[in-house]
């Protein structure tokens, strides 16, 4: 069998939640964005949610549960994807108005995981262009959402945190140990050296007894 040249990251979920505590009626975009290398091969890059309401509970929270499926392939990790997720509602006038940016790289190890992402809104430059803004319904906003996820430039934009935001990954890799990557935490694929003492300690003992070593334990009582 030939040697593979490519991995795959196959990555569902959703976007669960968010919390808003000043707005409501708001909705969520997703858009993913990768190096060069990477390659969608099936599922969607973006998407749009529909529109919830804030929950009267004491959360307070705007509950989506909008689902995301893609798969990516590539022949090496830079350029690892992110997900950008971005808010909107509409303010008084019904002028619809970003309400946060947030992003985060997919998890580089296979299984669920959840992650918080913090949100935030770029602001504007002085009180005069914030007040011209909120007149005319033109509040700062980023053309491509992508730009949240890099670096170049972020220096100089002025932003405001607001709220946050909760998504759920199911990441499950393949061929990458095949190409040399090993994402496997290293508690996870190297035993402790208080687990490694005790198997070398039951397979001497074995050995001296020339039986198996986990009969040598005794018969497993069994409760009537």
């Amino acid at each position: 069998m030939s040697q593979p040249s490519v991995f795959l990251v196959m990555v569902s979920g959703q976007i669960d939640s968010g919390f808003f505590p000043e707005f409501n009626d708001l909705y969520v975009k997703y858009t993913f964005t990768h190096g060069p290398d990477w390659v969608i091969t099936s599922g969607l890059e973006d998407g749009i949610s529909q529109v919830a309401r804030k929950s009267v509970d004491d959360r307070g929270l705007f509950v989506w549960n909008f689902p995301i499926e893609v798969t990516f392939k590539t022949t090496n990790p830079h350029g690892w994807p992110q997900i950008v997720v971005s808010c909107y509602g509409t303010d008084v006038f019904g002028n619809e108005i970003v309400r946060g940016y947030g992003a985060c790289h997919v998890p580089i190890t296979a299984g669920r995981h959840s992650r918080k992402l913090p949100m935030f809104v770029p602001e504007s430059s002085s009180s005069l262009q914030k007040f011209i803004g909120w007149l005319f319904g033109r509040r700062p906003e980023f053309i491509d959402p992508k730009v949240v996820a890099q670096a170049e430039g972020r220096e100089v934009t002025r932003v405001r945190s607001q709220g946050y935001a909760a998504v759920s990954f199911n990441v499950v890799t393949r061929d990458m140990k095949k190409l040399g990557y090993d994402t496997i935490p290293s508690e996870v694929s190297t035993p402790s050296a208080v687990t490694a003492a005790a198997m070398a300690q039951i397979q001497e003992v074995g050995k001296d007894a020339h039986i198996n070593p986990i009969e040598s334990l005794g018969p497993i009582s069994r409760p009537p």
